[in-house]
């Protein structure tokens, strides 16, 4: 090299650009902390992230400031004292040279929006899109959706930002979420969060820790399955395979073509990796969950079940264990959890039987007694029979409102659907006792009460005549079954039924037996 330019201010320029670039702090923070977020009020505020190991960072939130030290991993997180509803704030995070300016935070009621495809199904497939759209300027309600990742490994951020509620970002946001955030938002007129992670066809075992699920004894059919799975499945092999088949598929329709034929049938389609899917287990826990546990929120909305229907019995046990696994993670005490019962689907029996998707509704409904602080909106009145995506989205969330309006902000209206209480055998009838959470009873359409079936010791299920008593029984018989001992409501894929509370909230299914299920030894 020539000394003459090593002497020269040019390579003085360079090592000293070198020397600061070297120096100059790392600061990363995850996605949840951009422009226009939201924050929980009157809860302690956390943000947290990534800096040089020992480096002192801090953070700044009105006229808070606290100072903080990451750790020999560089992770750091900052604790700062709740806020009431308002904004626009500023946060300034700094550490050495670096800095980051978060700008038009507000602090309001924030809400994690969770589950299956009918959570993800988004307000441009919902009724009414187009009004929809026209009428979502609400600069206050902030949405943020978190990308479909299936892994093993933690994610820490993923690629999203928060946006302002207007006509052009609301379509593709989830429409029950949406239409929920509005309700609570027009109601509390306070700004509103809502975070979208819902993966279509998930099963609920995605959604928990895998040592959790171990740990607990009751899975082991399941995690033996997956654990085979892992060991065996090659995805580089299979592409191969599929590659290879497609070739051999595309010659045929090809000399088919040549010949006047119509195209084969049987054209292989990719194959799709079980290991980074949405069903194994944690592989949603550690890819859309993990990045957002946490943050401050008020609580959960969740809609999902459809994937685990054929392991309804299994699902008494896995449900529960996901909402406290959840729980138990964010720190932040037994936060709301509300559910969406399923909806009514697949076509109607005019004959009583078995199914899976009731079982499921019941194991739904038990989770009630399980855990504190949870509710439970039925919507076996908003189903169609051809489409497991109902599109009647805003009174799905108009349900799972109420709860949220009720139990959490004080607000005295009736919540929650009937719901089964006590039976006592009268003769050849068997009266039905329902607890109504400050409603009566009432049926829908017509005065004759739909959707009752009884049996006698034999197990063996009959359509069956009800009648209103009062305003929370209900009798039941039929000149079929002289000595009655169980009594089922709604038990179906899609029953035909119409036993409601005076504010329209359908009776939640049921049934007085515990008598073996279709799905008891599905694992």
């Amino acid at each position: 090299m020539n000394s003459r330019w090593m002497q020269s201010g040019t390579f003085a320029a360079l090592l000293t650009f070198l020397l600061v670039g070297s120096l100059q702090a790392e600061l990363t923070m995850p996605a949840l902390f951009t422009d226009h977020m939201v924050l929980q009020r009157d809860m302690p505020i956390f943000i947290w992230g990534s800096s040089d190991k020992g480096a002192e960072v801090n953070v700044t939130l009105g006229d808070q400031k606290v100072t903080v030290t990451a750790n020999d991993n560089g992770k750091w997180k900052a604790e700062l004292k709740p806020l009431p509803a308002g904004g626009p704030h500023q946060v300034v995070v700094r550490s050495g040279d670096a800095e980051k300016v978060i700008t038009d935070v507000l602090v309001g009621e924030v809400w994690v929006c969770s589950g299956q495809s009918n959570m993800q199904w988004d307000v441009n497939a919902s009724n009414d899109a187009d009004l929809e759209r026209l009428t979502a300027n609400f600069p206050k309600i902030r949405l943020i959706s978190v990308p479909q990742v299936g892994t093993q490994e933690a994610q820490e951020s993923f690629n999203g930002k928060w946006e302002l509620c207007t006509p052009d970002t609301v379509g593709s946001f989830s429409g029950v979420g949406y239409f929920f955030g509005r309700q609570i938002y027009q109601t509390l007129d306070v700004p509103v969060g809502l975070i979208d992670n819902a993966w279509g066809g998930s099963s609920a075992e995605a959604w928990v820790e895998r040592d959790v699920l171990k740990n607990s004894g009751k899975f082991n059919e399941l995690m033996a399955r997956w654990e085979q799975t892992e060991a065996t499945y090659n995805h580089e092999q299979a592409v191969a395979q599929y590659k290879e088949n497609l070739k051999a598929w595309e010659e045929k329709a090809k000399q088919a073509k040549a010949d006047g034929k119509p195209e084969p049938g049987g054209k292989p389609s990719p194959p799709r990796n079980p290991l980074t899917n949405q069903h194994r287990p944690a592989n949603l826990y550690q890819g859309v969950l993990n990045p957002i546990i946490g943050y401050g929120i008020r609580g959960v909305i969740w809609y999902q079940g459809e994937s685990n229907a054929g392991r309804a019995y299994q699902y008494r046990d896995l449900f529960p264990l996901m909402i406290q696994n959840w729980r138990d993670r964010w720190g932040q005490g037994d936060f709301p959890f509300y559910w969406v019962q399923l909806a009514d689907f697949l076509q109607e029996r005019s004959e009583p039987g078995d199914s899976a998707w009731a079982e499921l509704r019941e194991a739904q409904t038990m989770t009630l007694d399980r855990l504190p602080n949870t509710g439970q909106a039925v919507i076996i009145d908003l189903g169609e029979a051809e489409d497991i995506h109902p599109r009647n989205k805003q009174d799905v969330a108009k349900r799972l409102a109420r709860l949220a309006l009720a139990n959490e902000y004080g607000y005295k209206i009736v919540s929650q659907s009937p719901r089964y209480k006590s039976m006592s055998v009268e003769g050849n009838a068997i009266v039905i006792e329902m607890d109504t959470y400050g409603s009566q009873l009432d049926s829908f359409d017509t005065r004759a009460l739909q959707g009752f079936t009884i049996a006698g010791a034999d197990k063996k299920f009959v359509n069956a005549k009800a009648e209103l008593i009062g305003s929370n029984k209900v009798r039941v018989s039929s000149p079929e079954v002289k000595e009655p001992v169980a009594v089922r409501y709604a038990w179906g894929d899609n029953p035909v039924a119409n036993l409601q509370n005076a504010q329209a909230l359908p009776a939640t299914p049921f049934r007085t037996d515990d008598w073996d299920g279709t799905t008891k030894n599905n694992k």
